[in-house]
């Protein structure tokens, strides 16, 4: 069957090994590389027939990856950290391989290959940091946005890098092919502001008239893929085009479907990418080389995490936002294995070089989430023992903070729990840690602390010790169990109302004492049915006491433990 089969042993594979991760309370992604190790090294590839195919294959799980990433994420949004993004990653990836030079030289090796060496591990991984960072629940803090602006200039700096890297011995005649490059990308960038902006919404509008859920799907996948293999024929990369694809498409009105739609291509197409990530490790050179490349791993975690969060420091990024880059940028990244590979093909490095990339950059992306879960425990033990920073406060006076409410976030439900407030004339103040948020409810006059809610400095900002209710309206479970936890220890008696998207957080927070929990879908099932029963010309009365009696039923077991 050849690569048939190859995809139905590997999508197996992933899966007990995900079902493994997930028994264990770890991100799939390591469930999904030890399916690949398994399948490579472990078994000798007995099982697979042709791994560069799967190799292939996997390329098209990093460009749908930034592609929905794009969908998600609009240029409004990115926009605040635009010159983190530029200046900054330029900055990080110089230091890095400066850093990974003087440490080849040390060792012995040829300049070049520290070079080399170098350029492939500054690049992080887009595909570990946006599972890990969703895993987690963090994707949409400030964080994460300055994370995902670093990682599309990476992404951009592949293409300079496979210019110059070959030429390193003639440099002049790679400079004038590095600036080509340079016109083609904003050549490219221009025609897909002006000229996709006007296409893609007319084509989705035209599609979506037609009533074919078929033909939108396939529409939406070709233009990614395809727009990314346009930018993949002038020179440019395939994931980087299929990126900005995603950028354009999210002003579209069909953007939220689209993205529904591209999901579960998008997470078999990851898959088989860190499948193919699993089976590039070399068990034999690991074992002969075993304290180079534990050295290597340090040395580069250690490095990159360093300059990393320094370059947050420097652009003026504080609190947890300097530690968060550290832990979680820190490794080498999928593109190293291109750049390695290129280096490979072209006489430029030695396959034992080749090797030590490959160990290094699987084992650092094999760590990354198992450290970036370290972030919120070392940035509250950091704050406890250092002198408490002053807390950024917006339209808030706190000699009027008494008997008020606090929102622990300023998402859509809490900016909608603010604005109640304020047109009630109740107090209130929300908590927020996301610059953009901030800024509109900065806008709206609403009351605002600047500020990670899962840290009780931050609460106690707030007037928590003086409220007479917390609300948590954080989509994250991490984060609502982390503030429910400091709140019942900072004032036990307080009333607490909590949104839970699921049945587990559910419980959990009713073990933390939390009584009081609103679950979002089972809400607005309830106002679907509502709406039928409207329809239906049920009387109003009748509908109100169905409504209540679900709940009732459905949150029995908190209410009967509140009550013994």
């Amino acid at each position: 069957m050849g690569i048939a089969a190859d995809i139905a042993v590997i999508v197996t594979a992933g899966f007990l090994g995900g079902l493994l991760a997930q028994r264990l309370k770890q991100p799939l992604i390591l469930g999904y590389i030890a399916a690949g190790i398994v399948l490579g090294p472990v078994t000798g590839g007995a099982l697979i027939s042709d791994p560069h195919d799967i190799e292939l294959l996997a390329e098209i799980g990093v460009a749908l990856l930034l592609f929905a990433l794009g969908i998600e994420f609009s240029l409004k949004e990115l926009r605040p950290v635009r010159t983190v993004a530029v200046l900054g990653t330029s900055i990080q990836i110089l230091l890095t391989m400066g850093v990974a030079t003087a440490m080849g030289l040390a060792l012995g090796w040829p300049w070049t290959d520290g070079v080399w060496f170098g350029g492939c591990v500054s690049l992080s991984s887009t595909m570990v940091i946006l599972k890990t960072l969703q895993s987690q629940g963090r994707l949409g803090t400030l964080s994460s946005r300055v994370m995902i602006g670093m990682l599309l200039v990476q992404d951009l700096a592949v293409v300079p890098l496979l210019i110059l890297l070959p030429k390193l011995t003639d440099l002049q005649s790679g400079l004038p092919d590095l600036g080509w490059s340079l016109v083609r990308s904003a050549v490219f960038l221009a025609l897909m502001i002006v000229v996709g902006n006007r296409v893609i919404p007319w084509l989705m509008r035209r599609v979506s008239r037609w009533n074919s859920r078929e033909l939108f799907v396939l529409t939406v996948v070709g233009l990614g893929l395809g727009i990314g293999y346009a930018t993949y024929r002038v020179g440019l990369s395939f994931a980087f085009g299929a990126f900005v694809a995603g950028m354009v498409l999210s002003e579209s009105d069909h953007a939220h479907q689209a993205l529904s739609d591209i999901i579960p291509l998008r997470d078999i197409f990851g898959l088989l990418f860190f499948a193919s990530v699993g089976m590039l490790l070399e068990p034999r050179f690991v074992q002969e080389n075993l304290l180079l490349v534990l050295g290597l791993v340090g040395m580069v975690s250690l490095t990159k995490g360093l300059v990393c969060a320094g370059v947050g420091w420097v652009f003026r990024y504080r609190n947890v936002v300097p530690l968060a880059l550290g832990l979680t940028m820190f490794q080498a990244g999928e593109f190293a294995f291109v750049i390695g590979r290129v280096g490979v093909g072209t006489g430029s490095i030695g396959t034992d070089l080749y090797a030590t990339i490959l160990s290094v950059t699987l084992v650092t992306m094999f760590l990354t989430p198992f450290v970036s879960r370290a972030t919120a425990p070392l940035y509250g033990f950091f704050r406890r023992r250092h002198r408490e920073e002053p807390v950024l406060t917006i339209n808030i006076d706190q000699s009027e903070l008494h008997d008020h409410v606090v929102m622990a976030g300023a998402g859509y439900t809490g900016r909608a729990v603010a604005g109640a407030l304020r047109r009630l004339g109740l107090p209130g103040v929300v908590i927020e840690l996301d610059q953009h948020r901030l800024e509109t409810c900065r806008a709206a006059g609403l009351g605002v602390i600047y500020g990670d809610a899962s840290h009780p400095l931050v609460l106690k900002a707030a007037g928590l010790d003086r409220a007479c209710v917390l609300l948590i309206t954080t989509p994250s479970p991490v984060v609502t169990l982390a503030i429910a936890r400091h709140a019942r220890q900072l004032r036990p008696e307080l009333h607490i109302v909590a949104r839970a998207e699921s049945e587990e957080l559910m419980e959990e927070l009713h073990e933390l004492g939390v009584h009081e929990v609103v679950l979002p879908q089972m809400e607005a099932g309830l106002e679907v049915t509502r709406q039928a029963l409207l329809h239906l010309q049920v009387p109003d009365q009748q509908i109100e006491r169905f409504a209540d009696e679900v709940r009732r039923e459905f949150y029995r077991p908190l209410r009967e433990t509140e009550g013994k």
